[in-house]
């Protein structure tokens, strides 16, 4: 399993210093952009468990 995560590791060290390489001076912008995008997903996807715990809460105290 370590094996694994290394390789994971390793793909992802590669793609990111590829994509350094590529996107030159625009890199900062494009990051940001990356790193924006992720984190309304990861918000979203919180919110949206949230607020299927507070339903089953809610149909638990009804019953």
């Amino acid at each position: 399993m370590n094996i694994m995560r290394l390789a994971g590791l390793a793909v992802a060290l590669v793609v990111s210093l590829l994509f350094a390489v590529f996107v030159g001076d625009q890199g900062p912008w494009y990051f940001a952009w990356v790193v924006g995008t992720v984190m309304i997903i990861l918000i979203a996807g919180a919110g949206a468990i949230l607020l299927d715990a507070q339903d089953e809460q809610a149909l638990e105290r009804e019953i």
